[in-house]
């Protein structure tokens, strides 16, 4: 009889499971003179690349709420390596880069640097500790190193391999990034009578927003999440906000209208508007109308304020929600979803508002999540490290097309809109962007692309030039959901 064929040693699982590590920190750095310290807080979402050699990379945001700098922001990732030590005590140490600026920080490229080393106590599903970490920005413009402390979550982060896209696998709950569902979201704040900005201007009446929010159900009917707004109208266009919320809900109407109620708070500022420090708190109760089991419209109204600050307004908002796949999810066998997770720069010509034009250079945090295999929906950020833009952000969402080529090479292209602001460019607030993109898979999980396209503002917003990119992308599969 003959022996049974040995397993390939090359072909993973159809599930992979490797750990994930939602991490929030808490720092005071020194901005220039004898100002009070700014209040820092970091948030990172970092995935082991392989569970033996303590190597983990993600995406992070770290933002102003106390210190009087509100609006100060920094976009970019982030690289770590851990190690237990004894017992419980490990050691984590890291190095974050990204664009940042805002909040009356000096201007400058937007470049941070932050080098950490961190003690951790690990205490199971959570652990904690305690940071030394470096502050560097745009060359020295900002320098700082001070104590902190940090909590991380330990998750998993379920997916299926890129080179397994394509066979049907059984899902049975959440992957990715672990969220339940999505909304894109389209908001206005409507501002009290006689407030007015950082410069003493009148705040406008009306701001609106554009946004995404993600959360995930847990306990029932309660649930926690996160939430991006940046100004699209309304004579603000550097305000942005990063929001942790949590809420409960509950189905009125089975399978057709469910209501709830939720709170927020962050960093929020920028564009002028007086936050202070930078602490955001919103409160708001909502509907949303389903339209079968993955999409549905949420409309909400509520409350914003910012305690230290000049800033508070009614809210109304008005969202596309897409659920995602969950914990309550069949678990049938079906072809996962492809998702792009995109690390890049670029590049173009940026009017300021002094009257000036020059070369911009921002970080960009790209992701895309396909609907068929050629056609997917994308969302979009970036910040600026280079061109003396620092505050400069942006957040655009949108669909693209990305077509095979044969020898690994592929093609694409996409249409993406949203907002941006800061770092003294003349956006206007609303921006179009279309681009066209080629590509080639190194190895069927890792790709890098070079695009060009098309940068415009619309609400009298000057820019208008010519974009060039580049990127590594990562390729993954995720349930395919309910």
């Amino acid at each position: 009889m003959p022996a049974p064929a040995a397993e390939d040693p090359e072909r993973r699982p159809p599930i992979v499971i490797p750990s994930s590590h939602a991490r929030i920190g808490f720092e005071q750095i020194q901005f220039p003179g004898d100002g009070p310290r700014v209040g820092l807080v970091g948030t990172s979402y970092l995935v082991d690349i392989a569970e033996s050699s303590g190597i983990a990379m993600g995406p992070s945001v770290y933002g102003a709420v106390s210190g009087g700098h509100g609006g100060f922001f920094s976009l970019g990732g982030e690289l770590a390596w851990r190690r237990r030590l004894i017992g419980p005590v490990g050691v984590e140490l890291g190095v974050f880069a990204g664009g940042a600026g805002g909040g009356g920080a000096p201007r400058g490229s937007g470049l941070m640097i932050r080098p950490h080393a961190d003690l951790v106590w690990d205490l199971g599903a959570i652990a904690l500790g305690a940071s030394l970490s470096h502050v560097n920005v745009s060359g020295g413009r900002i320098e700082s190193t001070q104590l902190g402390v940090l909590v991380n979550v330990n998750s998993d982060f379920r997916f299926t391999p890129a080179e397994r896209l394509g066979e049907p696998t059984r899902g049975g709950g959440r992957s990715g990034l672990g969220f339940d569902r999505i909304q894109f979201v389209g908001g206005a704040y409507r501002t009290p009578e006689g407030k007015t900005l950082n410069d003493g201007a009148p705040l406008p009446r009306t701001i609106s927003t554009i946004g995404v929010r993600a959360e995930q159900g847990f306990g029932g009917n309660a649930f926690w999440g996160l939430e991006a707004n940046r100004a699209g109208r309304g004579g603000v266009g550097g305000y942005a906000e990063y929001l942790g919320t949590v809420g409960v809900e509950r189905e009125v109407v089975r399978d057709v209208l469910t209501v709830g109620a939720r709170v927020a708070a962050g960093m929020a500022g920028g564009g002028g508007v007086s936050t202070g420090g930078g602490l955001l708190v919103k409160a708001g109760a909502y509907g949303i109308v389903r339209f079968g089991n993955d999409l549905g419209v949420s409309l909400e109204g509520g409350v914003a304020r910012a305690p230290d600050g000049n800033f508070r307004a009614a809210q109304a908002s008005l969202g596309l929600v897409w659920a995602l796949d969950g914990p309550a999810s069949t678990g049938a066998t079906a072809q996962p979803t492809r998702t792009d997770f995109s690390f890049g720069a670029e590049r173009y010509d940026a009017p300021r508002s002094d009257g000036s034009e020059r070369a911009l250079s921002a970080v960009v945090l790209k992701l895309d999540r396909y609907l068929t295999p050629d056609f997917y929906v994308s969302g979009k950020v970036s910040s600026a490290t280079g061109g003396n833009a620092s505050g400069y952000t942006s957040a655009l969402v949108g669909a693209g097309w990305r077509r095979p080529l044969g020898a690994g090479l592929h093609i694409g292209a996409e249409l993406l809109a949203g907002a941006g602001g800061g770092g003294g460019v003349a956006s206007g607030g609303t921006l179009v962007e279309p681009r066209a993109f080629i590509g080639m898979q190194i190895t069927p999980a890792l790709g890098v692309r070079a695009g060009a396209g098309r940068i415009k503002a619309f609400g009298g917003g000057a820019l208008s030039s010519n974009v060039f990119d580049v990127s590594l992308t990562l390729a993954y599969g995720v349930s395919a959901g309910y």
